[in-house]
């Protein structure tokens, strides 16, 4: 499995309901995408949810490496920079997957934190942990799925978990609203990352 997220900051003024057109028109194309597991179409907007910019940021989990190269050098995402210029994707990869009580709702929002694995840190030790607290979040009402990832270039872990409802105040990390998600290969996701 490997996450995958790019970031179009837009203008303050911008009219999100551009964004929420583009996602109710196009957003459906991936509902059937080989090697996808999941797509969730995040938008944050200035002055909600404590989001300082509009921002349009989806958030993938592939179940397929090739898949997702195939997806970022294909027409669609060509199209996104036919409009918006070509984004900075970041990738991790995918460590722990879990489906939460909520799995069977659409997902409402998502939440993202990267953390920074200091340099004295044992990395095992810290993922062993980041695990713990993964498996301890997916039995929390509410929770749809949560994903754990690692960019090990940076050794930054990131921390991905969708919420049926908007997620809890208590919850660090960014928020975002979803506008629809594709999930054509959720159950491809085993708790490991690994396709099954």
């Amino acid at each position: 499995m490997h996450a995958m997220q790019y970031r179009i900051t837009l203008p303050a003024d911008y009219d999100m309901e551009i964004i929420r057109h583009r996602v109710t028109t196009k957003g459906p194309l991936l509902d059937d995408l080989p090697g996808l597991g999941l797509k969730a179409y995040g938008v944050r907007e200035r002055g909600t949810d404590g989001s300082p910019v509009n921002q349009y940021a989806p958030f993938y989990l592939w179940a397929d490496q090739e898949a997702m190269t195939r997806f970022l050098t294909g027409e669609g995402f060509r199209g996104l920079v036919r409009d918006f210029g070509r984004p900075a994707v970041h990738t991790w990869q995918g460590l722990h997957h879990r489906p939460g009580p909520a799995a069977g709702h659409a997902p409402v929002s998502f939440t993202r934190r990267t953390e920074i694995l200091p340099e004295d840190a044992d990395p095992a030790t810290a993922i062993e942990e980041a695990v713990a607290g993964h498996e301890e979040l997916a039995a929390t009402d509410g929770v749809h799925s949560t994903t754990l990832g690692l960019d090990p270039r940076r050794w930054e872990l990131v921390h991905f978990t969708l919420w049926a409802d908007a997620a809890p105040h208590s919850t660090d990390g960014e928020r975002f609203r979803v506008l629809h998600l594709s999930a054509p290969g959720a159950d491809l996701l085993d708790t490991t990352g690994r396709p099954r």
